[in-house]
C-alpha cells in the first residue's frame, strides 16, 4: 500500500481539487492522510473512507509532512501539495517503476506547470542518463543542476524506511526544505525515474521574473548542509555543481529584490566556487551594475 500525504495550510480553495485527484487514481491501493497544519481559512473536506484528516497547531510544512509519515500505514510514501494536482495515472506509474526497479528506494516522475497564460508546460530535462522514457537516475545532482528539478514534492514516492533513515524533512528550514530532503535521499538511495508527466504544479506567482514574495534565510541552512554533504560525498556525480546551483538560485532571488545587491554579490561569489558553467553568473554580475527596474526588465531575457 502507498500512503499519500498532503500538508495543508490555508488552501481551502484548492484542497478538494488535490484530494479528488488522488481519489480518482487508476491505482487504488492507497490511503490518503491530510495534515491540517493550523489552517485559519476553515477548509471544508468531504468525508471519504480513504481519507484521514489530522489536525495540529501550525508548525510548518516539514512538520506537517513528518506528521503524515508518522501516521502512515504503508511501506511507501508519496506526497502532493494542497494546491497542486495529480494525473489519474500517477500512482500507477510510480508503482510500475517500483516493480521494474525493485532495487530503488526513491521513485520520481516528471511533472508540468501552468504558465502565465494558463497553458501546461513540461519541465526542462537535460543530461538524463537514459534515452527511453524510464530508467535509473544515476546522476540526480547533474540533472538537477542543468534542468528544472526532475521531481518535486508532487511527483515522488519514497520507501518509508529511507525517509526515516534521514530523519524525514528538516525542521526549522523555511525555504528549500524539500530540495535538501531530495539531496539527502539521492546520496543514500537508488532512484528510478519516468519522464511521463504525472502531476501539475500551480505556481503561486504569475512569473519567475516577478519580485519574490519571501527573502531568503540569511543563515542559509540548506546551503551549509549541501556543502557538508559535498565534503562527505565528493565522489557523487554532479554534487559539486549542485551546490553551485543552489547558490545561483539564491543569487537570482536577491537580484530580484531591491536593496539586496550585497547579498546577491555574495551568493554569486559562492556559486562561482562550485560551478563549472559560469555564463549566467557572469551575467548576474553585470546585472548588479544596472538600476533595479532595468535589471528586472533585463532579467526576463535570460
Amino acid at each position: 500500500m502507498i500512503s499519500v500525504v498532503i500538508p495543508l495550510y490555508n488552501k481551502a480553495a484548492t484542497i478538494q481539487r488535490a484530494i479528488d485527484s488522488v481519489l480518482s487514481q487508476d491505482f487504488q491501493d492507497f490511503e490518503l492522510i491530510v495534515v491540517d497544519d493550523g489552517s485559519t481559512d476553515n477548509p471544508t473536506l468531504q468525508v471519504h473512507p480513504k481519507v484521514k484528516v489530522v489536525k495540529q497547531e501550525n508548525q510548518g510544512v516539514s512538520a506537517a509532512r513528518n506528521r503524515g509519515i508518522a501516521e502512515s500505514k504503508g511501506d511507501w510514501i508519496s506526497f502532493l501539495d494542497a494546491d497542486d494536482q495529480w494525473k489519474t495515472w500517477t500512482l500507477e506509474e510510480m508503482w510500475s517503476l517500483h516493480i521494474d526497479y525493485p532495487q530503488c528506494q526513491v521513485i520520481g516522475t516528471s511533472y508540468d506547470y501552468l504558465d502565465e497564460s494558463g497553458t501546461h508546460r513540461n519541465i526542462i530535462l537535460n543530461r538524463l542518463p537514459f534515452k527511453q522514457g524510464r530508467g535509473l537516475l544515476t546522476n540526480y545532482f547533474e540533472v538537477a543542476s542543468y534542468s528544472n528539478p526532475p521531481f518535486c514534492s508532487i511527483s515522488i514516492m519514497v520507501k518509508k524506511s529511507s525517509l526515516n533513515s534521514i530523519g524525514g524533512f528538516p525542521y526549522g528550514v523555511g525555504q528549500g526544505e524539500d530540495l535538501l530532503t531530495w539531496a539527502r535521499l539521492a546520496v543514500e538511495n537508488n532512484i528510478a525515474y519516468s519522464t511521463r508527466v504525472c502531476a501539475t504544479f500551480y505556481p503561486e506567482r504569475s512569473s519567475y521574473y516577478s519580485r519574490p514574495s519571501r527573502i531568503p534565510d540569511s543563515s542559509d541552512p540548506v546551503g551549509k548542509e549541501l556543502e557538508s554533504m559535498l565534503v562527505r560525498n565528493s565522489h557523487v556525480v554532479g554534487i559539486k555543481e549542485y551546490v553551485g546551483h543552489w547558490h545561483k538560485m539564491r543569487a537570482s532571488i536577491y537580484l530580484r529584490l531591491p536593496g539586496c545587491g550585497r547579498e546577491a554579490r555574495a551568493e554569486i561569489k559562492k556559486a562561482l566556487n562550485y560551478s563549472s558553467n559560469t555564463r549566467k553568473l557572469r551575467i548576474y554580475q553585470c546585472l548588479l551594475l544596472v538600476p533595479y527596474r532595468l535589471r528586472m526588465k533585463l532579467f526576463e531575457r535570460l
